[in-house]
């Protein structure tokens, strides 16, 4: 008898294009003979359909959409899934909210919980438990919406204190929606509204000097031990406009590039393996996370953690899988061991 599997994708974030192209590349992926698959798409306006993420051909420079003639999903066949793969980035997904409501539903599902879904979404709440856990991290300040209104001078004053250059950042977005980077104190309140248009919380943080982006993937083994992979770099092209790794960069007009194995010393390659499976283990992590870090000229003997990203992308740009396929798990073989693992765990407290 085959496993019945949703695919949920699409959501309300400004990451709802990525998420439709993971599902996509996921979707292809899963072997039919072992799961009967029932893709769900979550349109932009919040509605939930009976989507097939067959998005076709896409015009370069575009993202797909979750479409709205599709018929809505009927929620008296949640009890009818055996587990749920979803593919949500950002709000309403990634943080801990579809992670509540299939608990709820008594539903097993594959990524981290509800804690650490809503910590690793939140990223001064992240960088709280990552400083509690001892990893290396720069300075940082975080903007209420209100304090940002009422106690302006106050804020600018810590913020100043950070020194120049800063980015201005959502606490709760990703993909580098919304970030911006400051190199002159009369582009702070632009940044700020910039970050406020997708979380009324903004962080503002040190700019890492000299800085390298490196990534690390985590999954857990049968058992739920937790394992490091290969180390991988974002490389930006450097005669592009982009000034750091944007979401353009990312998604749309292919100046960024995926150097696996990155060009480390040995010594440097497991300290961030190191810090990657301290980082999944300090949120209670479950199931996968991509951990990002920085190399700086300063910092630490050069290295600082970034974030942690609990529902990493597996589209064709995606370090995630390319960090698995270089540690020697295949695209496929991953994405079944993730629905293997979130089948084997219980629901409820654990």
């Amino acid at each position: 008898m085959r496993t019945t599997l949703a695919v949920i994708f699409g959501g309300q974030s400004s990451e709802h294009g990525v998420s439709c192209l993971t599902a996509r590349e996921v979707l292809a992926a899963i072997d039919p003979e072992r799961y009967d698959v029932v893709p769900i798409g979550i349109t932009t306006g919040g509605r939930w359909v009976q989507e097939d993420a067959n998005f076709g051909e896409l015009a370069p420079g575009t993202l797909p959409q979750v479409r709205e003639d599709f018929p809505d999903f009927s929620w008296d066949r949640i009890g009818d899934l055996d587990v749920v793969f979803p593919l949500l980035h950002g709000p309403w997904g990634e943080d801990g909210t579809i992670q509540g409501l299939l608990e709820m539903a008594g539903v097993r599902y594959v990524g981290a919980g509800v804690l650490a879904s809503s910590v690793g979404m939140d990223k001064p709440f992240t960088k709280t438990v990552f400083s509690a856990a001892g990893l290396p991290q720069l300075p940082y300040v975080t903007i209420q919406a209100w304090e940002w209104d009422a106690k302006r001078d106050r804020v600018e004053a810590r913020i100043h204190a950070l020194g120049l250059p800063v980015f201005v950042k959502p606490a709760r977005a990703g993909s580098s929606s919304g970030v911006t980077p400051v190199h002159s104190w009369d582009e702070l309140t632009a940044a700020v509204m910039t970050a406020r248009e997708f979380d009324p919380k903004v962080i503002v943080e040190s700019a890492a000097h000299q800085k390298r982006e490196v990534e690390c993937a985590v999954i857990q083994d049968e058992r739920g031990m937790p394992m490091a992979s290969e180390v991988g770099e974002i490389v930006v092209a450097a005669d592009t406009s982009h000034e750091y790794y944007d979401f353009e960069a990312k998604y749309l007009d292919g100046t960024s590039t995926n150097v696996v194995p990155a060009e480390i010393s040995e010594t440097v390659r497991q300290r961030i393996r190191d810090y990657a499976l301290q980082a999944f283990d300090a949120i209670g992590c479950e199931g996968l996370a991509r951990v990002d870090f920085f190399l700086t000229d300063s910092v630490d003997g050069g290295l600082v953690i970034n974030e942690i990203n609990t529902m990493p992308g597996f589209t064709p740009f995606s370090m995630f899988p390319k960090l698995w396929q270089a540690s020697g798990v295949e695209y496929a073989e991953l994405i079944d061991r993730l629905i293997q693992a979130a089948l084997a765990r219980p629901t409820g407290l654990r």
